[in-house]
């Protein structure tokens, strides 16, 4: 079985216990998923299955998220998992003290991860760390945050901000709960998360851990082929005995390749349509080259 599957992750599950769910339902050993999600959020999980699990690294990085944003709460993990720190009613917070706000955490922002993080620190990951009691600097990252949209508001006493924010790799939407709160002088924690886009697969387009059950007990099921997530890529057709001296490990001379450079990353396929892999260009000698980086084939 090679391809993937674009999974439509449940509240209360780890990333891992899907990953476990869908081995178990394939009875396949190489699984793997495209970037966790906490357990409280739902959403996109692309999960891979075979070989696939080595295109990883090759799908689109960018990601969406649909979130919900409680005010006047702020707790240890900047989510509603965690011990409340801090709660005081704001209840005359109102929208029009916030969208303003959205501006400052657009473009490549400066953002310190949750404590509770899978980030690793000399080799452990914060969370457990957290769990100890033990205090680490948390290092500052840079992310891109390229889109926050107002979608709801709900006023009270504690009152939510509903926003669709579409962002890079890395980027911690508790984080900006946290820091969004912290910016109004109130506190903010993440209430809820959805994430709607990822790898290139839509929340639309998931399917259920139900559904996958139910389709291979029927015979129905069919992995997404890899191709469909590898368009942002370009892409090269070799002949068919090319195709075979690549596989096997071979360089291949080719003339030139339009709007790629030397180092870029290139889809491979032969005259008779089959997807081989992935390659990297390299120029030696006034010559490109394409040396195989996953061979799939």
């Amino acid at each position: 079985m090679f391809g993937f599957i674009a999974l439509n992750k449940p509240s209360g599950f780890t990333s891992h216990d899907c990953v476990a769910k869908v081995r178990r339902c394939l009875k396949m050993k190489k699984v793997g998923h495209g970037g966790t999600l906490d357990p409280a959020a739902t959403g996109v999980l692309p999960i891979a299955v075979g070989k696939a699990t080595r295109l990883l690294p090759f799908l689109p990085e960018n990601k969406a998220y649909q979130a919900i944003i409680r005010f006047g709460v702020q707790t240890t993990t900047d989510d509603l998992e965690g011990e409340v720190i801090k709660r005081q009613p704001v209840p005359n917070l109102s929208i029009e003290q916030i969208t303003p706000l959205f501006s400052q955490f657009l473009g490549e922002i400066a953002q310190i991860p949750p404590m509770y993080s899978a980030i690793q620190r000399d080799g452990k990951r914060l969370y457990e760390l957290a769990r100890k009691g033990e205090t680490v600097e948390v290092p500052v990252r840079t992310v891109r945050v390229d889109k926050i949209d107002l979608l709801d508001w709900e006023a009270g006493e504690f009152p939510e901000l509903v926003v669709n924010i579409e962002c890079g790799p890395g980027t911690y939407i508790r984080a900006i709960a946290r820091d969004m709160g912290e910016k109004l002088g109130v506190g903010g924690t993440l209430a809820g998360l959805t994430r709607t886009k990822s790898c290139g697969m839509i929340l639309s387009e998931t399917m259920t851990l139900e559904d996958l059950e139910k389709q291979t007990q029927q015979g129905t099921f069919s992995l997404l082929k890899p191709e469909l997530f590898l368009n942002h890529l370009p892409q090269i057709t070799l002949s068919v005995e090319e195709g075979k001296r690549w596989c096997q490990g071979q360089k291949i001379v080719i003339d030139s390749v339009n709007k790629v450079t030397s180092s870029d990353v290139i889809q491979v396929y032969n005259k008779a349509g089959e997807f081989l892999g992935m390659s990297q260009i390299v120029l030696t000698d006034n010559h490109y080259l394409l040396k195989p980086k996953v061979v799939i084939n």
